[in-house]
């Protein structure tokens, strides 16, 4: 057998396999070359934004929320003086690797745009600082609201300028509170019994929570963080032979979470709990017990801490330690890290004899109050609802008739509007028969703070940015 064919197409098939080889070596080469260069260019020109992660409904929901920046390079630590926030608000700022994340420690404002920028970001040790930027837009707020009328109560879901959706209808609604991803419903059923209900943010799939015993739920709150809620429950047998009388409980309404029964917070000595408040961005809880005394605990009650002694709790500040308290000699602000306390700043011009007092958030932001205004005769004039800052400067945010019951003043998380109820009419809107009576005719006005703008009268109390029921 001749071997000349197959000699042939081995060598054909060497030749093949070099010129392959020679090929593959010079594409290979051309991409080493271009991804040479391509790094070469990014070290000249610097780190660059690859990718934007934000949450911008979350971020108007609640403080701790963030942009993450990741970049081309690895990135020298970002402090905080390379970054600005516009419009201003207070932030924090940690770099890992390619990323760098800006927390801020305030809720946004709705319907606004966010401008973060980093300046002279630097990457590891090669190449020129460059600037990262991104935009994002919050959304408009979509707040809940309650109506009660004749023919059933309604939990509303709104926007500022009245267009509202129901979302959970309930014969007896007594309060509620929403959480990040629930709606907490206080009842009374047919039966007239106390029952707390849980569904979702859209008023789907109701559960029923474990409570104490048959008795009276009152104070309704949840925490800024996580899904606990604390209530205060007293028995319905409770008299001169003794019952359970405001005992403070809190449970968790988490998906999934066990169905534990809500437990009872001690505070040793006398329980009975005349006011109390989730400590903003914590579970922690500030207690006024009915011996007057004012405590700093946990959410079981454990390690509470003295604080003195008040009279009542106007509020505590998001964003901050500050709690506005009445003592004996007036209204105080304390500071609930360590104690200490100042006496609540004055207005700079006399505007009236002071009432409620709420704490606006974050550091140094000043209060909102409400004042009776009166002639120079001593007759009551108008409700008035002022903004006061720290150096004691006033701005009048709504003027009440005499024939007008301010009842509750709440602050939006961000700051931005304060949500005046008003019932009007006072002399002639009598009180409904619920446990927790109130005017058969309520408005909520919301105001603008920094313009003193009303945006919208809604019909209806308890917008869900109030963090506990109208007195």
């Amino acid at each position: 057998m001749s071997t000349e064919a197959p000699s042939r197409r081995a060598r054909g098939h060497r030749r093949r396999s070099r010129a392959f080889l020679s090929g593959f070596a010079a594409v290979l080469g051309v991409l080493v070359l271009v991804g040479a260069a391509g790094a070469a260019i990014g070290i000249v020109q610097g780190p660059r934004v690859t990718k934007v992660q934000v949450d911008p409904a979350g971020a108007v929901a609640a403080s701790g929320s963030r942009v993450i920046l990741e970049t081309t390079q690895a990135l020298e630590d970002v402090d905080a003086a390379q970054v600005t926030v516009d419009p201003a608000t207070p932030f924090t700022v940690d770099t890992s690797g390619r990323s760098v994340g800006v927390r801020f420690t305030l809720p946004l404002r709705d319907d606004t745009d966010y401008t973060v920028t980093i300046s002279d970001a630097s990457g590891r040790g090669v190449g020129p600082a460059s600037t990262l930027t991104t935009t994002f837009r919050t959304p408009a707020l979509q707040p809940y609201l309650l109506q009660r009328g004749d023919d059933g109560d309604t939990i509303y879901r709104t926007g500022l300028g009245g267009d509202a959706v129901p979302v959970f209808t309930h014969p007896h609604i007594e309060d509620y509170r929403a959480t990040a991803t629930h709606l907490v419903v206080s009842v009374r059923t047919d039966d007239d019994r106390p029952a707390i209900l849980v569904t979702g943010s859209d008023g789907q799939d109701p559960r029923e929570l474990e409570l104490p015993g048959d008795g009276f739920v009152s104070n309704l709150q949840s925490a800024d963080r996580g899904e606990t809620i604390g209530f205060t429950f007293s028995d319905a047998d409770l008299g001169a032979g003794g019952g359970r009388e405001a005992v403070l409980f809190t449970t968790s309404v988490a998906t999934g979470a066990a169905d534990a029964p809500p437990q009872e917070v001690d505070l040793g000595g006398d329980v009975r709990v005349a006011e109390w408040r989730f400590v903003p961005d914590t579970d922690s809880i500030l207690v006024l017990t009915f011996d007057s005394r004012l405590l700093l605990s946990g959410a079981d009650g454990a390690n509470a801490a003295p604080l003195g002694n008040a009279l009542s709790i106007d509020g505590i500040a998001r964003g901050s330690s500050q709690a506005v308290v009445e003592g004996l000699e007036g209204m105080r602000v304390v500071d609930l890290t360590d104690g200490s306390e100042q006496p609540l700043v004055e207005p700079t011009t006399a505007i009236g004899s002071l009432g409620a007092v709420t704490p606006m958030p974050g550091e140094g932001a000043g209060t909102i109050r409400t004042y009776a205004e009166l002639s120079d005769d001593g007759a009551f004039v108008s409700t008035v609802v002022a903004r006061v800052t720290d150096d004691g400067t006033a701005t009048v945010l709504l003027d009440a008739s005499a024939s007008d019951s301010v009842l509750q003043t709440c602050v939006s998380a961000s700051g931005r509007y304060a949500a005046v109820l008003v019932a009007p009419s006072a002399a002639s809107n009598p009180y409904d028969r619920y446990l927790l009576p109130l005017p058969t005719r309520l408005q909520t006005h919301v105001v603008e703070i920094d313009t003193g703008t009303e945006v919208s009268v809604l019909d209806g109390f308890g917008l869900s940015w109030c963090q506990v029921p109208p007195a």
